[in-house]
């Protein structure tokens, strides 16, 4: 679990000559209080290593604030009856093509 999380970027304790990861009180106190914020809220380290890239990556945050702000539009050549069933349809496809 030490790895992931080191991985995930969310902890990075200094290394000895050697390359042994060395864990001081800083280290100690951001892994209690981790784990305390999983628990508190319910979630999980990929949870916190993605709020973690929203925060550094600001063209992830832009493109998935874009999608929260973004309205949902029927295209204008699919007729309201048809849109769920094209949708539908779309969706298929588009699975079908990651099996191939």
């Amino acid at each position: 679990m030490l790895r992931y999380v080191e991985s995930a970027g969310l902890i990075e304790p200094p290394r000895s000559p050697a390359g042994y990861r060395l864990y001081g009180p800083e280290e100690l106190q951001r892994l209690r209080t981790l784990r305390l914020l999983l628990e508190d809220h319910g979630i999980g380290l990929g949870d916190v290593g993605f709020a973690l890239r929203l925060r550094r990556d600001t063209e992830l945050r832009d493109a998935v604030e874009a999608w929260f702000e973004a309205e949902v539009t029927r295209p204008a050549d699919i007729p309201d009856s048809a849109w769920l069933r094209w949708e539908q349809e779309k969706h298929q496809r588009l699975l079908a093509a990651l099996v191939d």
